[in-house]
Parts: C-alpha cells; structure tokens; sequence
C-alpha cells in the first residue's frame, strides 16, 4: 500500500509539473481563462457562457415587462 500510494503521489506530481511547465518559463507566464467568454474563437462564432446568456435573456425580458400594467 504504501508504494502504490507513492506511485500515485509520483504521477501527479509529475501530471502538476507538466501542467504547469508554460507559466514557469514564460516571463509574465499564467494560465489562460477557462471562461468560455474570455476565448477569442468564441467570442468571433458568437458563443458566451451559459450565465452570460441567461442575463443578456433576463435583460430584454424585464424590458418587454410593464410592471404598472400587471
């Protein structure tokens, strides 16, 4: 057990090492966003985040709303 557990230990090191390979060596080197909206092929195709999306939705929504009509 306890040289599997090393093992393990071994590979994610190496998995955290390998990741992380381009933010060390670039000079002002960090990870890109995950955000899909942050992503220039996104935002060219049109394509935003879920929760981007539903705001933007929920926007024109309480436009089209008369609250004094209800």
């Amino acid at each position: 057990m306890n040289t599997s557990f090393l093992i393990i230990l071994g590979i994610v090191a190496m998995a955290m090492v390998l990741l992380s390979i381009r933010v060390i060596l670039k000079k002002d080197g960090r990870f890109s966003s995950q955000h899909l909206s942050q992503s220039p092929a996104m935002r060219e195709r049109g394509i935003g985040c879920v929760q981007s999306e539903d705001w933007k939705e929920r926007q024109k929504d309480t436009k089209k709303l008369n609250v004094k009509q209800l």
